[in-house]
């Protein structure tokens, strides 16, 4: 299966030219969209013939990164080593800013580890992203019952993790351009602690990928603020969790302060 890089971190190459068809839009999103609406539609298509599988997943994320490198964004990722050597299956929870991640993670966890998402079940009706979600088995949430979400998350998720599936959470309620802890609840740490399994921090910084006034997801492209990605050391839940929950809100603050991300 295709991965990003065997080292611990990649970078996006300093010779990455911009593609032409980007150039000739003048700095606007519109060329990027049309590169994610093919992408998406053929994925779609995929998943519609049942062939919509992990290698197909790992394809069509590598290629979302490699057309947003070509439309200007630069990429920073690093942390990689801990998802090779550490241990499987985990809970990975990280903050939540942007479509970007969305696309991007599976490129780079799906290599390594069986993985699905935590996500909210209106996602699985979309009449796009829809076939595409649903053929990855997530885990899906209301987001309006948060004793229903703790509880389908908990018997689900453990159930998943229990066949080997690590799973992705974004613990904010929706996307966010500013990393807020008194918005991130401990619903991943939670889930690990129930099933026995370690967590993984990610810190994102995405806002390169803005939301967008009509449509959430075909946003804007703020071609000046660099892409980062990082994983966390697995961390064993100990207690009620208190502990480790604290220090994925830290390592994500101090990631998002050292890449000079929005206050």
């Amino acid at each position: 299966m295709e991965q990003l890089t065997s080292g611990d971190a990649y970078d996006t190459p300093e010779d990455t030219h911009r593609f032409l068809g980007d150039r000739l839009a003048l700095g606007t999103r519109w060329y990027f969209t049309y590169l994610l609406a093919r992408l998406v539609l053929s994925s779609r298509a995929e998943a519609l013939r049942g062939e919509y599988d992990t290698a197909a997943w790992v394809r069509s994320s590598l290629r979302s990164l490699r057309e947003l490198e070509g439309c200007g964004a630069r990429c920073h990722i690093s942390g990689l080593d801990h998802l090779r050597q550490g241990p499987r299956p985990v809970v990975f929870v990280g903050n939540h800013m942007s479509t970007f991640e969305t696309f991007a993670l599976p490129g780079l966890i799906a290599p390594t580890m069986p993985v699905t998402f935590i996500v909210k079940d209106s996602l699985v009706r979309h009449p796009f992203f829809g076939p595409i979600m649903r053929a990855r088995d997530p885990i899906l949430v209301g987001r309006t019952n948060p004793r229903e979400d703790l509880e389908t998350v908990l018997r689900e998720g453990s159930e998943r993790l229990a066949r080997g599936f690590s799973l992705v959470i974004f613990p904010q309620a929706t996307r966010m351009p500013r990393f807020d802890s008194t918005q991130f609840n401990s619903l991943g740490v939670k889930l690990a602690r129930r099933a026995g399994v370690p967590v993984v921090p990610i810190a994102v910084r995405s806002d390169l990928w803005g939301n967008g006034r009509l449509f959430k997801d075909l946003g804007p492209l703020y071609r000046d603020r660099p892409v980062h990605i990082e994983f966390g050391a697995a961390m064993r839940v100990t207690g009620t969790g208190g502990e480790q929950h604290a220090a994925i809100v830290r390592f994500i603050e101090e990631r998002l302060a050292l890449w000079g991300a929005l206050r």
